[in-house]
């Protein structure tokens, strides 16, 4: 069958090893998007920072950023926002944290950190989108998009993790997109529910779809397409949950671009 969408992480997934798209990955899918398939970025990153490369591949389509927790349209207007509510946000922002964890947040036009990390500007260098540095006492009173945690010692993130699904029953979305990064949006947020609501927009089945990702915040969206492929350097998580998910060539490989000139070119 010939799909009528596809979407698309970008970290590890449409983004190589460089932080950026491939020329071989921009032709394609220039090529496949010019057949008339909709191509749609959903991404964790904010949608400021996500813009450059929707722009960068010219194309004309929803754009899904923050997990899901925002959606804007072909015009680049807020369509769908799903905040974390303040009162629970107060919670995470004033909760006692590890010192060796990264802490952000993304909140409506901004992205906030207590410190500066230097590693995150190399993931941002296209977009040129930073981190505003400021106490996070500071936010307290208001809705929250998305917490992030960054921190290289995996097993902080995953005592984190433990630690905050223990504490935070209700109301949130606690999720890992690599092992070394935590993400908290609102409950009920996901990649997979932002898809849902932008398909019916768009009149497209969600069997009609395809999805390609390589975290574990691409879990809900690669098990609810027509068929979602995981990339070749993605979570080993990931694989083990989905081990019917056809696995693809890494990122480094243009593994997206490969697969969709073997479904589409």
């Amino acid at each position: 069958m010939k799909y009528k969408a596809i979407i698309c992480d970008l970290d590890g997934t449409l983004l190589n090893e460089h932080h950026t798209i491939s020329e071989e990955t921009k032709e394609t899918i220039k090529r496949v998007v010019d057949s008339g398939v909709k191509f749609i970025i959903a991404t964790g990153r904010h949608h400021n920072d996500a813009m450059t490369f929707k722009d960068m591949l010219g194309l004309d389509s929803f754009l899904i950023t923050s997990n899901g927790a925002k959606v804007h349209n072909h015009k680049n207007e807020e369509i769908i926002s799903r905040n974390i509510p303040a009162v629970l946000a107060k919670e995470l922002l004033n909760y006692k944290y590890n010192e060796k964890l990264h802490k952000n947040v993304y909140l409506d036009e901004e992205w906030y950190a207590e410190k500066p990390l230097e590693e995150a500007l190399l993931f941002h260098k296209e977009s040129g989108f930073h981190h505003i540095i400021t106490p996070f006492n500071s936010l307290v009173g208001k809705d929250v998009t998305k917490f992030f945690f960054i921190c290289e010692d995996e097993n902080h993130i995953s005592n984190l993790e433990e630690t905050l699904r223990e504490k935070f029953k209700n109301g949130l979305n606690i999720t890992l997109s690599l092992g070394s990064c935590l993400e908290i949006m609102k409950e009920g947020v996901s990649k997979a529910t932002a898809i849902e609501e932008v398909l019916k927009r768009e009149g497209i089945k969600i069997e009609d779809t395809i999805a390609f990702g390589d975290g574990l915040n691409d879990l809900e969206m690669l098990s609810s397409v027509g068929k979602g492929f995981i990339m070749g350097n993605g979570s080993s998580r990931l694989k083990e949950l989905l081990p019917k998910n056809e696995i693809i060539k890494a990122n480094s490989e243009n593994g997206v671009a490969r697969k969709l000139k073997e479904l589409f070119l």
